[in-house]
């Protein structure tokens, strides 16, 4: 019992370093309208509009945000899960 005790407080230690890691990280996304950064954490870091709003059609810029956000959430997941995987579970725990 006290091993697995140990065990799983080395698990918690890993994931508080690797918690640490993805707020540290930040991964960006932009099209010809806009620039999303994202962090490992998947919280959005920074919205940038590169284009001059008056000349924008409101949809046009919609959708561009909507994509570019998209894509910075799923690099942000790709980041957090190849994180995640390094810690690679532990043995006798079933994980």
């Amino acid at each position: 019992m006290l091993d697995k005790m140990k065990q799983l407080w080395e698990l918690k230690k890993k994931m508080d370093e690797v918690k640490k890691e993805l707020d540290a990280l930040e991964m960006a996304s932009e099209d010809s309208l806009v620039k999303v950064t994202v962090s490992g954490s998947q919280e959005v870091r920074k919205v940038e509009i590169k284009a001059d709003l008056a000349a924008l059609d409101k949809a046009k810029l919609e959708a561009s945000l909507a994509e570019t956000m998209s894509r910075a959430v799923r690099e942000s997941q790709k980041a957090a899960a190849q994180k995640m995987s390094s810690l690679g579970g532990l043995p006798g725990l079933g994980m």
